[in-house]
Parts: structure tokens; sequence; C-alpha cells
């Protein structure tokens, strides 16, 4: 209920906008909470932004961009500013990224110390800035004057560059491909500018949408108070009985008022069952689930969700991504049971617990807990 009584204060701030402004609004959400705001402006010769990004904690960034002529990066540099004051303060310059040649130098500042390193450089290559928005306008703008039905668009991330595909479907709908995380849709204008975009098929599940006008100010003292956080933060539990040992760790997302099983959960898809890294289950003996015997070890889990329970993937690769999945590496499949429960859970939960019969592993998220029975050797 708070989380849905915070949305509906900021929807109050995003207001039609005075034809008098050059400035462009992005608002990111994710479920019934507000991730990022971004205002935003072209020039001449790139972009400036003011963001602000609530996760894992508030944070007030200007960027500005000067471009060369391939729409390549020249010149980045990012500022920070104070939380307490967020753009009214003084700010600090906390990055930049320089075009030299055919490499690009990025440098970061720090009250400590200061790191930099090089990486490549490509003709047309933007900034990749996880969870922000206003690279990607550059980029469907870019993409939209080829007239090309297909452009791969390099994006720096880190010291490397990653190619996202860039694909024009029919009237005002494109997609773009981040290289691991899935497709997202992507509705612009006949210059590229993007009015909508949808990530509901990726693992962030985000939507961005462009809006009018927005009260940086009223949301700058709004979000310094309320942070959102890690969006799927790390957890690892440990569980003991029947002289065995037992741990899972994995990443829990938050619920944040979607539809989970059958909505952002699809049925009858492999899931990663959690966030980021592969969800690991450790036990210290052999179990049996149904038919398989499982030996002492550490494996990964991934999952099958169905409206009436599902399959259980037990993977012997450890240490992946949620998104690695080799099929070769399955120890074994087992089906899952379901049930519904009248607690809501908001944040994806794992557990091992205790039965008559031996143990059971429970996946629990909102209203839904998916198991399966276990015996230990």
């Amino acid at each position: 209920m708070r989380n849905l009584i915070f949305a509906l204060l900021f929807t109050s701030l995003f207001t039609a906008c005075s034809s008098q402004s050059n400035d462009s609004y992005f608002v990111t959400t994710l479920g019934d909470d507000t991730l990022a705001v971004e205002q935003f402006m072209k020039t001449d010769s790139g972009m400036v932004a003011n963001v602000i990004l609530r996760s894992p904690e508030t944070r007030f960034s200007k960027y500005s961009l000067i471009l060369d002529e391939t729409g390549g990066i020249t010149l980045m540099q990012r500022t920070d500013y104070p939380t307490a004051v967020g753009f009214t303060g003084e700010g600090a310059l906390t990055q930049t990224i320089t075009r030299q040649g055919d490499s690009l130098n990025v440098e970061f500042y720090g009250e400590n110390e200061a790191r930099a390193y090089m990486a490549p450089y490509e003709p047309g290559v933007l900034p990749f800035i996880d969870m922000v928005h206003w690279p990607f306008e550059l980029a469907f703008n870019s993409a939209v004057a080829t007239g090309q039905d297909t452009v791969n668009q390099p994006l720096l991330s880190g010291n490397r560059i990653s190619n996202f595909i860039i694909a024009d479907i029919e009237g005002d709908s494109m997609t773009i491909r981040h290289p691991f995380r899935g497709v997202m849709g992507v509705n612009v204008t006949p210059e590229g500018n993007i009015k909508h975009l949808d990530a509901g098929l990726t693992t962030r599940k985000l939507k961005v949408n462009r809006v009018n006008s927005v009260d940086m100010s009223a949301l700058s003292d709004r979000f310094a108070q309320n942070p959102m956080g890690e969006l799927s933060g790390a957890i690892s539990a440990e569980y003991s009985f029947n002289s065995a040992n037992f741990r899972v760790d994995y990443g829990s997302p938050q619920k944040r008022g979607r539809d989970l099983f059958g909505g952002i959960v699809p049925y009858g898809e492999r899931w990663r069952t959690g966030a980021n890294r592969a969800t690991h289950f450790y036990t210290s003996s052999d179990i049996q689930i149904g038919d398989l015997e499982v030996p002492a070890g550490e494996y990964t889990i991934f999952t099958i969700p169905e409206e009436d329970g599902g399959t259980m993937i037990i993977n012997s690769e450890t240490g992946q991504n949620g998104n690695s999945y080799d099929e070769s590496q399955d120890f074994g499949r087992v089906p899952m049971q379901v049930e519904q429960t009248d607690e809501m859970t908001e944040a994806f939960t794992i557990t091992v617990e205790e039965t008559d019969e031996g143990g059971r592993l429970n996946l629990i998220w909102g209203n839904t807990v998916y198991f399966v029975n276990f015996t230990v050797d």
C-alpha cells in the first residue's frame, strides 16, 4: 500500500508541459515504483541530461555528452550532486570518457581515489548507463536516420563495447536487443524519439514513458528520502535438520505491484528462479526428490512454472549468471507442486524446511508457493 500511495504522489507531479521548454523527460517504472526520472535536451553537439536514479541509493547526476561526426563519443562528463539538496547543490565531477584516437579513456574520480582504464572506440559508439535511457534516444535517432531495417548500435559498457541490435518492425514500432538481457519493444516518433519502451521480456522488466513535464525539484525532495535499495538483493540462507546442512543463494526481486506467475514469469518457459547470479542450492547429505537421487554437493536451480505445478531443473554447473543455462549439464528434472497462500510475500524467497518425511524446498513469491518434497539419506 505504501508503494502504491508513493507512486500516486509521483504521478501527480508529471504534468502537462509548456510549449516553451526544449527539455524532454523519461520516467522509468518497475511495477508500481518509480525507478528513475530523466530530464534531457539535445544540443548541436550532443546531449545534456539530469538524472535522478533511486537504486541502490538515490543519486543525482548530470551528463554532458559531445559527439563526433559519426555520432560517437568525443567527450562525456558525469557530475554528481549531494543527495540532501539535489541539483541545487554544488556538483563534483565523478567520471569522464574522452576519445583518444581509436580508444576511449575512461576516468573515475572519488574523494579517496581515482581510477582509469582504456576502452576501444568504434564509430557511433554511445555510453551504456544502467537503468538510464537517454542514450537510447540518440541510438534510435541514428537508426531511423540510416533508413535501414536493422542496425547494430555499439554501446560502451565498462571497458568493452557491446552491440545492441535495433530493428524496425512496422509503423512506430521498433525493438532493441540487449546482448544478454533480452529484447525491448519501443514506440518511436518518425524521427526516432522514444515514446514508450517496454522491457517486460527482459530480466529487468522495467518500463519507460516519455512525459510532457516533470517537477524535478519536488521529485528531488521525495527521492532523496526514499531510495529503492538493490533491485534484487543477494540472499544467502542456511538450514540444518536431520543431520544435514542446506544453503540457498539467490537474487530476490520484489513484486512491486506486478502480476507474477503467468505475468512477468510466464508459464511454460524456463525461469532463472530469482535474479542476477544463478540460484544455487547446496546439500551436505544425499537427498532424494521424487525418483531423482541427488548426491551431496552444490547445484544450480532453474524452473519451468505452470499454473498447476511445473518442473524444477537441477543443473550441475555452478558459478554462472542466471541467464546462462547449459541443458547438457542438467543433473535431473523433477515435478513441482504449487499452492496459494493468504499471506503476500513481497520479495521472492527460497526456504528449506523440515517435514515429517524429510524436507521441503519452497519457492515463495506473492501469494504463490512452488515446492518439492525430499528425503534425506
